[in-house]
């Protein structure tokens, strides 16, 4: 059995240029691609999204954001024609302006 140092050995022969280079390669990989959405999906999204407006009700979004999918939970405040933007208030009375286009999936939410 081989006892080295494994990547201590070698980290110190490398230059930190290629150290960066080889954490952000790594850190490239785990980026999630956007998901094209179809007609059938937007059209059930805007009823969704009217519903939620009309009611009052706790909605689930899932967007596309800094190249990751993240998931925000509240209310709809207010929709902003001008800028294609949701303003979503969560339970911590946070704003959210989510752009129309990152928007992959909104679901009712019970609460």
């Amino acid at each position: 059995m081989i006892r080295d140092r494994g990547r201590i050995k070698w980290t110190s022969m490398m230059l930190p240029e290629h150290v960066k280079l080889l954490r952000d390669w790594v850190k490239e990989d785990q980026y999630e691609q956007k998901r094209e959405m179809d007609e059938q999906q937007l059209e059930l999204m805007n009823e969704t999204l009217s519903e939620a407006i009309e009611y009052d009700q706790y909605v689930t979004i899932t967007h596309y954001r800094n190249r990751n999918y993240e998931i925000v939970i509240g209310k709809i405040h207010y929709w902003d024609e001008l800028t294609q933007r949701l303003h979503v208030i969560d339970h911590f009375k946070e704003v959210h302006r989510i752009p129309v286009d990152a928007i992959a999936d909104i679901r009712m939410t019970e609460t």
